[in-house]
Protein backbone atom coordinates (compact mmCIF):
# COMPACT_ATOMS: atom_id res chain seq x y z
CA UNK A 1 0.00 0.00 0.00
CA UNK A 2 1.47 3.43 -0.85
CA UNK A 3 0.49 6.96 0.76
CA UNK A 4 1.30 9.90 -0.51
CA UNK A 5 3.49 11.62 1.70
CA UNK A 6 4.71 11.38 5.30
CA UNK A 7 1.90 13.54 6.82
CA UNK A 8 -1.08 10.99 5.35
CA UNK A 9 1.03 8.11 6.34
CA UNK A 10 1.09 9.59 9.63
CA UNK A 11 -2.43 10.38 9.83
CA UNK A 12 -4.09 7.64 7.89
CA UNK A 13 -5.68 4.91 9.92
CA UNK A 14 -4.58 2.19 8.20
CA UNK A 15 -1.29 3.09 8.73
CA UNK A 16 -1.34 3.80 12.37
CA UNK A 17 -3.24 0.02 12.54
CA UNK A 18 0.24 -1.32 10.33
CA UNK A 19 2.13 0.24 13.04
CA UNK A 20 0.85 -1.21 15.66
CA UNK A 21 0.36 -4.41 14.43
CA UNK A 22 3.98 -4.35 14.14
CA UNK A 23 5.05 -3.53 17.43
CA UNK A 24 2.96 -6.06 18.68
CA UNK A 25 4.61 -8.75 16.03
CA UNK A 26 8.16 -7.85 18.03
CA UNK A 27 9.21 -10.97 20.30
CA UNK A 28 11.00 -8.58 23.09
CA UNK A 29 12.94 -10.90 24.37
CA UNK A 30 15.10 -11.04 20.98
CA UNK A 31 15.55 -7.64 20.40
CA UNK A 32 18.53 -5.56 21.26
CA UNK A 33 20.16 -4.13 24.40
CA UNK A 34 22.01 -1.30 22.67
CA UNK A 35 21.23 0.18 19.73
CA UNK A 36 23.69 2.70 17.81
CA UNK A 37 22.65 5.10 15.22
CA UNK A 38 24.44 7.56 12.47
CA UNK A 39 22.27 10.32 12.50
CA UNK A 40 22.84 11.28 8.36
CA UNK A 41 21.41 13.20 5.75
CA UNK A 42 20.36 16.46 7.41
CA UNK A 43 22.05 18.61 4.75
CA UNK A 44 20.65 16.68 1.87
CA UNK A 45 17.24 17.02 3.81
CA UNK A 46 17.69 20.58 3.64
CA UNK A 47 18.57 21.24 0.22
CA UNK A 48 15.42 18.54 -0.75
CA UNK A 49 13.39 20.91 1.09
CA UNK A 50 14.92 24.21 0.58
CA UNK A 51 16.02 25.24 3.84
CA UNK A 52 19.22 26.23 4.91
CA UNK A 53 22.37 24.15 5.77
CA UNK A 54 21.70 25.06 9.67
CA UNK A 55 18.10 24.40 9.09
CA UNK A 56 19.03 20.85 8.48
CA UNK A 57 21.36 19.83 11.08
CA UNK A 58 18.49 22.00 13.50
CA UNK A 59 15.60 19.46 12.46
CA UNK A 60 17.67 16.69 13.07
CA UNK A 61 18.42 17.81 16.48
CA UNK A 62 15.00 18.33 17.06
CA UNK A 63 14.12 14.69 16.22
CA UNK A 64 16.69 13.13 18.71
CA UNK A 65 14.51 13.53 21.69
CA UNK A 66 11.51 11.30 19.50
CA UNK A 67 13.58 8.44 18.66
CA UNK A 68 14.72 8.35 22.35
CA UNK A 69 11.18 7.62 23.15
CA UNK A 70 10.67 5.00 20.84
CA UNK A 71 13.81 3.04 21.93
CA UNK A 72 13.01 3.29 25.54
CA UNK A 73 9.19 2.02 24.45
CA UNK A 74 10.97 -1.03 23.44
CA UNK A 75 13.40 -1.66 26.26
CA UNK A 76 16.53 -0.76 24.70
CA UNK A 77 18.83 -0.15 27.53
CA UNK A 78 22.10 1.63 25.84
CA UNK A 79 21.88 4.18 22.49
CA UNK A 80 24.79 5.35 20.78
CA UNK A 81 24.13 8.38 18.60
CA UNK A 82 26.92 9.82 16.46
CA UNK A 83 26.07 13.37 15.99
CA UNK A 84 30.01 14.63 14.87
CA UNK A 85 32.41 12.91 13.16
CA UNK A 86 35.96 14.05 13.50
CA UNK A 87 36.22 14.24 10.12
CA UNK A 88 33.03 16.81 9.92
CA UNK A 89 35.23 19.22 12.18
CA UNK A 90 37.12 19.93 8.56
CA UNK A 91 33.76 21.43 7.51
CA UNK A 92 33.70 25.41 6.43
CA UNK A 93 34.18 27.31 9.58
CA UNK A 94 30.65 29.00 9.35
CA UNK A 95 28.80 25.29 8.88
CA UNK A 96 30.70 24.53 12.01
CA UNK A 97 29.90 27.67 13.89
CA UNK A 98 26.04 27.01 13.54
CA UNK A 99 26.39 23.34 13.88
CA UNK A 100 28.12 23.05 17.00
CA UNK A 101 25.59 25.57 19.03
CA UNK A 102 22.79 23.29 17.70
CA UNK A 103 24.74 20.28 19.64
CA UNK A 104 25.26 21.83 22.66
CA UNK A 105 21.51 22.86 22.69
CA UNK A 106 19.98 19.64 21.93
CA UNK A 107 22.53 17.99 24.43
CA UNK A 108 21.45 20.50 27.04
CA UNK A 109 17.70 19.85 26.00
CA UNK A 110 18.19 16.08 26.58
CA UNK A 111 19.57 16.52 29.98
CA UNK A 112 16.97 19.00 30.79
CA UNK A 113 14.01 16.16 30.20
CA UNK A 114 15.66 14.05 33.10
CA UNK A 115 14.57 11.21 31.00
CA UNK A 116 18.05 9.54 30.29
CA UNK A 117 21.39 9.32 31.81
CA UNK A 118 23.73 10.98 29.24
CA UNK A 119 27.65 10.10 28.27
CA UNK A 120 29.61 12.52 26.17
CA UNK A 121 32.25 10.35 24.18
CA UNK A 122 34.79 10.93 21.35
CA UNK A 123 38.15 12.88 21.46
CA UNK A 124 37.01 15.76 23.48
CA UNK A 125 40.01 17.75 23.14
CA UNK A 126 39.48 18.56 19.32
CA UNK A 127 36.40 20.46 20.12
CA UNK A 128 36.08 24.29 21.15
CA UNK A 129 36.79 24.44 25.07
CA UNK A 130 33.11 26.36 25.43
CA UNK A 131 31.65 23.42 23.72
CA UNK A 132 33.50 20.61 25.37
CA UNK A 133 32.80 22.47 28.45
CA UNK A 134 28.91 22.77 27.80
CA UNK A 135 28.62 19.34 26.94
CA UNK A 136 30.50 17.79 29.63
CA UNK A 137 28.13 19.77 32.31
CA UNK A 138 24.98 18.88 30.86
CA UNK A 139 25.58 15.46 30.90
CA UNK A 140 27.29 15.64 34.65
CA UNK A 141 23.70 16.54 35.61
CA UNK A 142 22.58 13.46 34.67
CA UNK A 143 24.50 10.84 36.44
CA UNK A 144 21.47 9.96 38.91
CA UNK A 145 18.87 9.43 36.17
CA UNK A 146 18.01 6.09 36.02
CA UNK A 147 16.79 5.39 32.67
CA UNK A 148 18.43 4.97 29.19
CA UNK A 149 21.76 5.09 28.95
CA UNK A 150 22.52 7.59 25.66
CA UNK A 151 26.04 7.98 24.57
CA UNK A 152 26.54 10.58 22.51
CA UNK A 153 29.41 10.78 19.97
CA UNK A 154 30.63 14.09 19.40
CA UNK A 155 34.07 14.92 17.43
CA UNK A 156 34.25 11.04 17.26
CA UNK A 157 36.10 8.61 15.48
CA UNK A 158 36.32 5.09 15.54
CA UNK A 159 39.84 4.66 14.87
CA UNK A 160 40.90 8.05 17.55
CA UNK A 161 38.91 5.75 19.87
CA UNK A 162 41.16 2.39 19.40
CA UNK A 163 44.45 4.63 19.71
CA UNK A 164 42.48 6.66 22.46
CA UNK A 165 42.02 3.16 24.33
CA UNK A 166 45.62 1.83 24.05
CA UNK A 167 46.90 5.22 25.05
CA UNK A 168 44.86 4.88 28.07
CA UNK A 169 45.94 1.51 28.73
CA UNK A 170 50.08 2.14 28.58
CA UNK A 171 49.49 5.13 30.55
CA UNK A 172 47.19 2.47 33.56
CA UNK A 173 50.05 -0.26 32.60
CA UNK A 174 53.12 2.78 33.32
CA UNK A 175 51.37 3.84 36.22
CA UNK A 176 51.48 -0.10 37.77
CA UNK A 177 55.21 -0.14 36.86
CA UNK A 178 55.15 -2.31 34.19
CA UNK A 179 57.45 -1.89 31.39
CA UNK A 180 56.79 -1.66 27.33
CA UNK A 181 57.55 -5.37 26.95
CA UNK A 182 55.62 -6.92 30.13
CA UNK A 183 52.56 -5.18 28.45
CA UNK A 184 53.25 -6.78 24.77
CA UNK A 185 53.39 -9.86 26.15
CA UNK A 186 50.76 -9.96 28.10
CA UNK A 187 47.87 -7.53 26.24
CA UNK A 188 44.86 -9.20 25.38
CA UNK A 189 41.55 -7.61 23.32
CA UNK A 190 39.90 -7.49 26.77
CA UNK A 191 42.62 -5.15 27.99
CA UNK A 192 41.90 -2.73 25.10
CA UNK A 193 37.92 -2.98 25.38
CA UNK A 194 38.19 -1.84 28.97
CA UNK A 195 39.52 1.12 27.88
CA UNK A 196 37.11 2.08 24.90
CA UNK A 197 34.32 4.96 25.45
CA UNK A 198 31.50 2.32 26.15
CA UNK A 199 34.07 0.43 28.53
CA UNK A 200 31.01 -1.50 30.87
CA UNK A 201 27.88 -1.35 28.07
CA UNK A 202 27.19 -4.11 26.25
CA UNK A 203 28.58 -3.76 22.22
CA UNK A 204 26.02 -2.62 20.01
CA UNK A 205 23.49 -5.53 18.78
CA UNK A 206 21.84 -3.46 16.00
CA UNK A 207 23.54 0.16 14.08
CA UNK A 208 21.18 1.60 12.38
CA UNK A 209 22.10 4.53 8.96
CA UNK A 210 19.99 6.59 8.24
CA UNK A 211 19.89 8.62 4.39
CA UNK A 212 20.89 4.89 2.46
CA UNK A 213 24.27 5.46 2.67
CA UNK A 214 25.79 1.78 2.96
CA UNK A 215 28.59 2.30 5.30
CA UNK A 216 29.73 2.95 9.04
CA UNK A 217 32.32 5.39 8.32
CA UNK A 218 34.14 4.34 11.49
CA UNK A 219 31.74 3.99 13.69
CA UNK A 220 32.30 2.19 17.11
CA UNK A 221 34.54 -0.02 14.92
CA UNK A 222 35.75 -2.24 18.03
CA UNK A 223 31.98 -2.63 19.49
CA UNK A 224 30.42 -3.62 16.03
CA UNK A 225 32.48 -6.37 15.21
CA UNK A 226 29.52 -8.76 15.66
CA UNK A 227 26.67 -6.06 15.35
CA UNK A 228 24.21 -6.38 12.81
CA UNK A 229 23.59 -3.27 10.35
CA UNK A 230 20.57 -1.73 8.90
CA UNK A 231 20.93 1.03 6.30
CA UNK A 232 17.57 3.07 5.77
CA UNK A 233 16.57 5.19 3.10
CA UNK A 234 15.00 7.86 4.95
CA UNK A 235 17.07 10.73 5.75
CA UNK A 236 17.50 10.80 9.61
CA UNK A 237 14.82 14.10 9.93
CA UNK A 238 12.51 11.93 7.84
CA UNK A 239 13.17 8.97 10.33
CA UNK A 240 10.04 7.70 11.34
CA UNK A 241 9.01 5.52 14.40
CA UNK A 242 7.90 2.78 11.67
CA UNK A 243 11.47 3.12 10.47
CA UNK A 244 12.87 2.18 13.46
CA UNK A 245 10.31 -0.87 13.90
CA UNK A 246 11.01 -2.19 10.90
CA UNK A 247 14.58 -1.94 11.88
CA UNK A 248 14.22 -4.18 14.76
CA UNK A 249 12.01 -6.55 12.61
CA UNK A 250 14.68 -7.28 10.43
CA UNK A 251 17.05 -7.78 13.16
CA UNK A 252 14.81 -10.31 15.14
CA UNK A 253 14.69 -11.93 11.73
CA UNK A 254 18.16 -12.33 11.39
CA UNK A 255 20.38 -15.81 12.56
CA UNK A 256 23.52 -14.27 14.75
CA UNK A 257 25.88 -16.69 14.85
CA UNK A 258 28.59 -14.21 16.09
CA UNK A 259 31.29 -15.14 14.20
CA UNK A 260 30.60 -19.09 14.96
Amino acid sequence: MRFPNALTRMRHPLYRVYERRLTASLPRHALPKHVGVILDGNRRWARAAGRTIAGGHQQGADHIAAFLGWAEEMDVQVVTIWLLSTDNLSRSEQELADLLPIITDAVQSLADSRHWRLRIVGTLGLLPEGTREELLKAAETTVDCTGMVVNIAVGYGGRDEIADAVRSLLRARAAEGKTLTEVAETLSTSDIADHLYTTGQPDPELLIRTSGEQRLGGFLLWQSAHSEFYFCEAYWPDFRRVDFLRALRSYTQRERRLGR
